[in-house]
């Protein structure tokens, strides 16, 4: 299955898109390559709870997700987390706060494109679990949760799952 329909140089339909990578116009020789996207996650914890978002929107509406976001060009990841939080959150944090945990790619499907992200993870301790939500287009509630209370099939992004998993949890 191919999202492309037509080359996007020529509008062929005579084209081979190699496992949703390289898409390659059989006519016009144009080549495409569909490469990962980068995105930022922040785990914020408060003693014993880790703060998820409900999301608002699709992939995985109503699931729980971590505050972050794509990487804009030009960007380094600590920058995209620290706009993405001010953005999403109303939250200042600043580069030194951030504790790298580890990435993990990830399949995010928006709008029938898959595109597949490589998720950069960080760990933010906050001294309070008094947060607000400014991008209510996005976020339908915050939530903090207790380590032990997690249930990790309520996680939308398989990528998150894991990490909480591994890195919270203790799960291999």
């Amino acid at each position: 299955m191919t999202f492309f329909k037509y080359c996007p140089n020529c509008r062929s339909d005579h084209f081979e898109f190699t496992n949703t990578v390289r898409f390659h116009c059989l006519d016009c020789d144009f080549t495409y390559y569909h490469n990962i996207a980068a995105a930022v996650a922040v785990v914020f914890t408060f003693e014993d709870q880790i703060l998820f978002t409900v999301r608002n929107v699709d992939p995985d509406k109503g699931k729980w997700d971590l505050p972050g976001g794509f990487i804009d060009p030009g960007e380094n990841a600590e920058e995209a987390v620290c706009r993405e939080i001010q953005e999403e959150l109303g939250l200042q944090i600043v580069p030194k706060d951030l504790k790298y945990i580890t990435t993990s790619p990830n399949n995010y499907l928006y709008k029938s494109v898959p595109y597949r992200t490589m998720d950069i993870f960080y760990e933010c301790p906050l001294a309070t679990d008094s947060i607000g939500i400014n991008a209510e287009d996005e976020i339908q509630d915050l939530i903090w949760v207790r380590r032990s209370e997690i249930t990790l099939e309520n996680i939308g992004f398989v990528s998150i799952r894991k990490v909480i998993g591994e890195r919270f949890l203790g799960n291999s």
